[in-house]
């Protein structure tokens, strides 16, 4: 996994012109798999279930177009398996999902101090607050993939 920005038309950006919200881009994640372990479809069942994507341009106290839900796809299967996985999501969610999903043009990777984040600051207030409890649920919902 590799952080970064996607979804907007300003090449290289940094993380203080995404901040903006005017670069266009969306703070993405670039996820390389190999699906003999893991499907494209469980990776997106996993997206829906571990955010918001009900949220308009919001991911918790992020607020601004950069922190919009959405999925860059590669190729019309991942397309249609990111529609199909949307509708699904629909079901045990209140409100409706507003992620988009939209053909991927380019990922920019984040700077040096954006890339292991987590695992560099776990101490931090947002890591316990945010990520923390992401990390429980995933772990309660998805043994399966964390073994």
């Amino acid at each position: 996994m590799t952080p970064g920005y996607s979804g907007g038309g300003k090449p290289n950006p940094t993380y203080e012109e995404v901040s903006t919200g005017q670069s266009g881009h969306a703070e993405a994640i670039q996820i390389t798999f190999d699906p003999k372990i893991i499907s494209y479809k469980d990776l997106v069942y996993v997206f829906f279930r571990t955010h918001d994507p009900t949220s308009i341009n919001r991911q918790g106290a992020d607020v601004g177009a950069q922190y919009r839900s959405a999925i860059f796809f590669h190729d019309g299967k991942q397309r249609q398996t990111a529609r199909e996985e949307l509708t699904n999501a629909h079901l045990g969610l209140e409100g409706k999902i507003v992620t988009e999903i939209i053909p991927f043009e380019s990922f920019y990777p984040a700077e040096p101090f954006h890339q292991d984040y987590y695992a560099k600051n776990r101490g931090a207030t947002y890591c316990k607050i945010v990520i923390d409890p992401k990390i429980q649920k995933l772990k309660k919902d998805f043994k399966a993939f964390l073994k």
